[in-house]
């Protein structure tokens, strides 16, 4: 592939996000009214018996986050159309600022090993293209601001963690669970810090978390009736493929996904993979979730793109593509429920067993200067680095 230069790199992109944005938003929005109720409601305070601190116990259905309810209310002024337009706009661009953060996170986290960054630049190009679909499946076709929020400072925290600030890591992994619960599997990511640093992380990170949620606990009498919320067992889910056949969410079943996707992501870190923390938690999320909503591939394609730019050196990113084509095209070509609910399985034990399992090759482990990061770099580069060369005191990352 012929190299291409940050502004081609950011063009290309732009424009297969602006082109999918306007093919889907003249019947986007699906979900867009829960966060503009939630919104209303968290804006009212007490003035509504049902709003402020009261919004959970009674609107169990509203299963986001106070911090998306808190953004979301930003574009109640608006006619409903026009919020949802600027909200979807919104969401849109922070997918390409993903992109960016991803690239810059893979700079810093091989800076100094004789990185080819025209490749680099490349392999995030062709991974963007298979995820900017998904991200505009989550955020104009649904609407699904939490979700939006807790990927996106994810990918901050990821960012922030190449770079070694603990502070900035929990900050930012909290306000991800603050946006969306449903991100407490990405907490691996804290482990992968130096030891020294885990209990500056881990207490930002708790206290946020507990400064947000924790006034609903509190000044609610129900406070638990959002996590007692279910919703039907599809026939396409995995779950039926376990053996779980029940009608409803089961009530073990939430509790299992965060179990399950923090385990492999702590597994994932003590085998220097941490850049597989993001795809095994959203990997934990679909195989054991009743419901088989496209817009959760979205968390799959982050991980994959993560996992694709940072976990290994290849110039194609693979894993973004195969995610893309099993999870989301067999959608529309494959019928069968049970069918696409084995498709489901079968990428979640091939991904998984791949990226923890696999042999990679480490070359950070051989560089003069070791790695301020605990665990290895996974991946190799046929090419040595001739678009930037990094002086010895004086680290500077590129903006791939």
């Amino acid at each position: 592939m012929p190299a291409i230069s940050q502004r081609v790199h950011l063009v290309l992109l732009t424009a297969w996000t602006t082109l999918w944005f306007a093919v889907v938003q003249p019947n986007g929005g699906f979900s867009w009214h829960y966060l503009r109720t939630g919104g209303e409601l968290l804006y009212a305070g007490t003035g509504r018996p049902d709003g402020g601190l009261a919004l959970y116990a009674h609107h169990p259905e509203l299963q986001m986050g106070p911090v998306s309810f808190l953004t979301a209310g930003l574009f109640n002024p608006f006619p409903e159309p026009v919020g949802q337009f600027l909200a979807a706009a919104l969401m849109s661009l922070l997918g390409l600022v993903i992109l960016v953060v991803a690239g810059r996170s893979a700079a810093w986290h091989f800076l100094g090993t004789g990185t080819n960054h025209q490749r680099l630049r490349q392999r995030v190009l062709i991974a963007g293209f298979a995820f900017i679909p998904m991200w505009i499946e989550v955020s104009v076709r649904f609407g699904h601001l939490d979700d939006v929020l807790a990927l996106f400072f994810t990918a901050l925290a990821v960012h922030s963690l190449t770079r070694g600030n603990a502070a900035a890591t929990g900050i930012f992994l909290a306000l991800a669970m603050d946006s969306k619960p449903t991100a407490l599997v990405f907490l691996p990511l804290l482990l992968a810090l130096p030891r020294g640093q885990w209990l500056r992380a881990g207490l930002w990170c708790a206290g946020l978390v507990a400064a947000a949620w924790l006034p609903f606990f509190l000044g609610s009498p129900e406070p638990f009736a959002a996590a007692e919320f279910t919703i039907p067992n599809q026939p396409a889910s995995a779950l039926r493929w376990l053996g779980v056949d029940d009608p409803q969410t089961p009530p073990w079943d939430r509790p299992a996904q965060a179990a399950v996707g923090l385990v492999l992501g702590c597994v994932a870190v003590r085998r220097g993979r941490w850049p597989a923390v993001v795809l095994l938690g959203a990997n934990a999320r679909i195989v054991l979730d009743p419901s088989v909503y496209t817009y959760y591939t979205a968390s799959v394609l982050l991980g994959t793109l993560l996992w694709d730019v940072i976990g290994q050196r290849r110039l194609v990113p693979w894993w973004s593509w195969i995610a893309l084509i099993t999870l989301y095209g067999t959608v529309f070509v494959v019928p069968d429920d049970a069918t696409r609910g084995l498709i489901r399985l079968t990428f979640v034990v091939v991904s998984t067993a791949y990226v923890l399992l696999w042999p990679v090759r480490d070359r950070r482990r051989r560089r003069r200067h070791p790695p301020s990061l605990r665990g290895g770099r996974a991946g190799s580069e046929d090419t040595p680095d001739v678009t930037k060369r990094t002086t010895p005191g004086m680290p500077t990352a590129p903006s791939p």
